[in-house]
């Protein structure tokens, strides 16, 4: 195995590894949400790439907003670690994947360090994640209203799971030097080193509302500066050679890095009957056993090498639709398409020759009143689906696609209208293809997550998008030519037919 210095590294700093399956990672987790991962793993990310390591980021869970900070950090690509949406089996490839070509690597866990689906025993927690990826943890803990006692917390966490390596922890919300020097003293007997000590400093906290931090997109300027007060505080308050070489402990893995080429080239599982929504959920397992039967050749435009021969698929983003995992485009690029993005809050047009449209998640009720306004590409919107054209869009697109969002006229594809609601639908989603449509043929089997404040009535067309599954039987969303509409968040890494399917649909449409 070859190593060398990192760029611009002092004499003081360790060595990194360039072997791909041994890049140095940590996991920053914690006890429960709001206790600072966000903070620490963003100012770990940039005070790491300050000294001139190549640091990839990654998120444990379905969550799109901390990303967007990440890639503040990182100046690459935040990338989302799901074991749910994606199958305990990918989240390794899919870190190598992400981690191509860096340093060292830095995974923000999600809420409290044990949690994941419900009812589903370890599933998408942050310690299945750091046992996947074979990774060190650092405990990030809320300090403010204790001393001694977070000598038993943390050894709680640290031995609670044997497989979980706690290799450290970091003292957030510090209110003094003596406060300090109490939590110390306390934890000199829980065996976990101490990495940290952050005190309370007002500018990183971040603007929060309905769903969330405020995205990136949406306060770039303040957002670059509390990024750098994040990565400020976090370089004057932890030890950063230390936690470098915590991340330099962590073995090889023994898989190989995903990549969209060769996801493509793999057969998806085999449709499952469409289900009577009143039967039991299935188990943890959602890939059917056995060997996978091979797919259908690409057809010959689409062959790994050749080009995309000027077929353009739209992809909506600017500060109205935010949310979108990077391996989507990636797959839809490497099935052939060029891959080319739009703002519906500024361009009027959608981009030349697009023969598809992809709209993720986002924000869209914020910006009601401007999507509305945009009324040229409302109608070329309008006009690509009744043309038939490929269209995929989740939460934030479906409510796009409707007649109106809070009043607001929309693109009016879909007869249904959206509004907001006082109600939060949080969670993952176990789905099925009700028909075919221009993702998937009827009866695949796909995990989704649903993250929304707003209500659509009705909630499900004539011919529905999914029968969901768990955690309550129902159907959802709306398929009518080539539209797919739905608010359920999908991973298309975990069926990489879906951009297959949908890019041979541009073609033929």
């Amino acid at each position: 195995m070859r190593a060398r210095r990192a760029r611009g590294a002092s004499s003081g700093d360790v060595l990194v590894s360039s072997s791909l399956s041994c890049v140095p990672r940590l996991v920053i987790a914690a006890p429960s949400s709001g206790s600072g991962k966000t903070t620490v793993a963003t100012g770990l990310m940039a005070a790491f790439a300050a000294r001139g390591l190549a640091v990839s980021p990654h998120k444990v869970g379905p969550d799109y907003i901390d990303p967007g900070y990440h890639a503040l950090a990182t100046g690459r690509v935040g990338r989302n670690l799901d074991a749910y949406l994606c199958g305990p089996e990918l989240v390794g490839p899919l870190f190598l994947h992400g981690a191509r070509g860096c340093d060292i690597a830095v995974v923000e866990g999600v809420m409290g360090m044990f949690d994941g689906a419900a009812g589903e025993g370890e599933l998408a927690s942050t310690a299945q994640v750091a046992k996947l990826l074979g990774a060190p943890v650092v405990l990030v803990v809320d300090a403010s209203s204790q001393s001694r006692s977070v000598a038993a917390l943390v050894h709680g966490f640290a031995a609670w799971d044997p497989e979980v390596r706690v290799g450290g922890v970091i003292l957030n919300k510090v209110a003094s030097d003596r406060h300090e020097e109490l939590l110390r003293e306390a934890l000199e007997s829980a065996g976990v080193p101490v990495l940290g000590v952050l005190r309370r400093v007002a500018q990183v906290d971040t603007p929060s509302r309905h769903l969330g931090l405020v995205p990136v997109a949406e306060r770039r300027a303040a957002a670059v500066e509390t990024v750098a007060a994040m990565a400020a505080q976090v370089s004057a308050g932890c030890d950063l050679d230390a936690l470098v070489g915590l991340a330099r402990s962590a073995g090889a893995l023994s898989c190989a890095a995903w990549d969209a080429a060769e996801a493509l080239d793999s057969s998806p599982p085999p449709p499952l009957p469409v289900p009577t929504l009143g039967a039991a959920p299935p188990g943890p397992r959602f890939r059917p056993e056995g060997p996978r039967p091979q797919t259908p050749p690409l057809s010959a435009s689409l062959e790994r090498g050749d080009p995309h021969d000027g077929l353009v698929v739209a992809v909506a983003g600017g500060a109205a639709f935010t949310f979108s995992y990077a391996e989507h485009s990636e797959l839809l690029a490497a099935a052939g398409a060029e891959v080319v993005r739009f703002d519906p809050l500024r361009d009027e047009q959608l981009p030349d020759g697009a023969r598809g449209l992809v709209i993720g998640g986002g924000f869209p009720e914020v910006y009601a009143s401007e999507l509305s306004a945009n009324e040229p590409l409302r109608k070329a919107v309008a006009a690509l689906a009744q043309g038939g054209a490929p269209v995929a869009a989740e939460c934030a697109g479906l409510l796009y696609l409707c007649e109106e969002l809070d009043g607001q006229p929309m693109c009016g594809v879909l007869d249904a209208r959206a509004r907001m609601s006082g109600r939060l639908t949080l969670g993952y989603r176990d789905a099925v293809a009700v028909g075919d449509s221009v993702l998937a043929p009827a009866g695949t089997r796909m995990r989704g997550h649903e993250f929304h404040r707003t209500v659509v009535e009705p909630g499900a067309g004539a011919a529905p998008a999914w029968g969901v599954r768990a955690p309550a039987p129902r159907v959802e969303g709306f398929v009518q030519q080539g539209v797919h509409a739905s608010y359920l968040h999908t991973h298309w890494a975990s069926e990489p037919g879906v951009a297959r399917r949908f890019v041979e649909r541009c073609r033929t449409s």
